[in-house]
């Protein structure tokens, strides 16, 4: 079991339900330019988390895994967007380059999944969110700040999660 600093935030999720009211949460802290950045295998939540951050962020567009056509955008009625860029089927980092990452983050936030793949091509600043199947309902998430506006987005989520639980 890792040691987590202070920034860091583990949390277990005992439903999808829960994984998505968390999304939802973070979702509503983002701003344009903010980075996500998902790690975890196949069946561990990411998608259903995204769900959750594109609902936070004002989007009423239905969320899919962008697998196949690798980014989808979801738009906000005020404009602003939510970048979702799947990076499983990318061989390397160089080909996340062609994708025009700061377009996308110069459009609203972005959130990726696989990012281990493209690590050298995402802003050293996100928020990493390490995702891991536990059970049939249950994943556990860590979230791992880099950077202070990160650090920050931690504090908020650390007050909204557990004063809802309280």
């Amino acid at each position: 079991m890792p040691i987590f600093d202070e920034n860091t935030l583990e949390f277990i999720s005992r439903s999808p339900q829960q994984t998505r009211r968390i999304g939802i949460q973070l979702g509503s802290l983002l701003k344009i330019r903010d980075v996500i950045c998902l790690s975890g295998e196949l069946g561990t939540g990411k998608t259903t988390l995204v769900q959750g951050i594109a609902q936070g962020w004002g989007s009423a567009d239905n969320v899919t895994s962008p697998t196949f056509v690798l980014v989808n955008v979801y738009r906000r009625p005020d404009g602003p967007e939510i970048s979702h860029l799947d990076a499983y089927r990318l061989k390397n980092a160089l080909e996340a380059e062609d994708l025009d990452i700061d377009y996308m983050l110069s459009n609203g936030p972005l959130i990726v999944e696989w990012a281990e793949k493209i690590r050298e091509t995402l802003p050293e600043e996100n928020l990493w969110i390490e995702l891991k199947y536990i059970g049939e309902q249950q994943r556990d998430m860590v979230f791992i700040p880099n950077g202070a506006h990160y650090e920050d987005i931690m504090r908020h989520m650390r007050r909204m999660v557990f004063s809802s639980v309280l």
